[in-house]
């Protein structure tokens, strides 16, 4: 079994009477169902329906911890407490040397919770001081290799659809986008593109023969840009790219280039998301 400290990663606690309905009005993911000690995933959208914050939403006794990528979570309280109004809810970023540990290829720990997004992707734990075998470069690695998305790393906060995330495809009930709930920030625009099947944007698993370059460098076909390639590690990485466009060049034999390097293009096993001769 793997473990690896999550140094990328924070928590923020939001509890009170009513954190509960405070928060299902706003994030994507359902609350309402989670016990004591469960755990989803979701997000909280621009009322334009693009993705402000992801996270791990876990509740506890007295309310919810949130777990999420350290570098947004000054902005992810300070937007909370904006939404707060005269809520009985207390928002505060969590200290007292609470971490996060990624655990994968193994049994799960006594005291993880199992990934919701994807049971492939293993266990997360809530811990001041685990022992670790891993590095967190291994677990990024690792979660290149299934394919899994990271906010911050694979698309930019601000700029994406929770479908480009690939939120719309994660397996358990209610995690990423829970479309039978009711109405939360950013829902119609949600709702619309999953309706109407409009989403154009996916992230794919891109391999090449030779190391990758860095994130950002722009994913081409048939002479057209049609993505941003984004977490690298080697030869191995993730890209969100205009599907239709991946589609029809993979239909017409137009290989796919990255900075001058022929890639393979692959969806994630797990994602129900077809590509012509995939």
């Amino acid at each position: 079994m793997k473990t690896a400290r999550l140094t990328d990663r924070a928590l923020v606690r939001i509890d009170g009477e009513e954190a509960t309905d405070f928060l299902q009005n706003l994030v994507t993911c359902d609350v309402e169902v989670l016990g004591k000690g469960d755990v989803t995933f979701g997000a909280l959208l621009m009322p334009q329906g693009k993705i402000l914050f992801d996270f791990f939403c876990m509740r506890v006794a007295g309310g919810f911890v949130f777990d999420m990528d350290a570098e947004i979570v000054a902005d992810f309280v300070k937007r909370m407490t904006f939404y707060k109004l005269r809520t009985a809810v207390d928002i505060a970023a969590m200290g007292n040397g609470n971490a996060v540990y990624g655990i994968w290829d193994g049994k799960p720990p006594g005291n993880g919770f199992a990934d919701p997004r994807l049971a492939a992707m293993g266990w997360r734990a809530v811990d001041k001081n685990r022992e670790t075998n891993a590095t967190l470069e291994e677990y990024h690695a690792y979660r290149i290799d299934i394919g899994m998305p990271q906010g911050g790393h694979d698309f930019a906060y601000g700029e994406a659809f929770p479908h480009d995330a690939m939120m719309d495809q994660f397996g358990t009930k209610g995690a990423g986008v829970a479309f039978e709930k009711g109405c939360y920030v950013g829902q119609e625009v949600v709702s619309r593109m999953k309706h109407r099947g409009t989403a154009r944007r996916r992230i794919v698993k891109v391999q090449a023969e030779s190391d990758l370059p860095c994130t950002g460098a722009a994913v081409e076909a048939g002479g057209k840009t049609i993505g941003t390639l984004g977490s690298v590690i080697g030869s191995n990485g993730l890209a969100m790219v205009r599907i239709d466009r991946l589609t029809d060049a993979i239909a017409e034999g137009n290989p796919v280039i990255i900075d001058s390097i022929e890639v393979t293009a692959k969806v994630p096993d797990w994602a129900n998301i077809a590509l012509a001769g995939k």
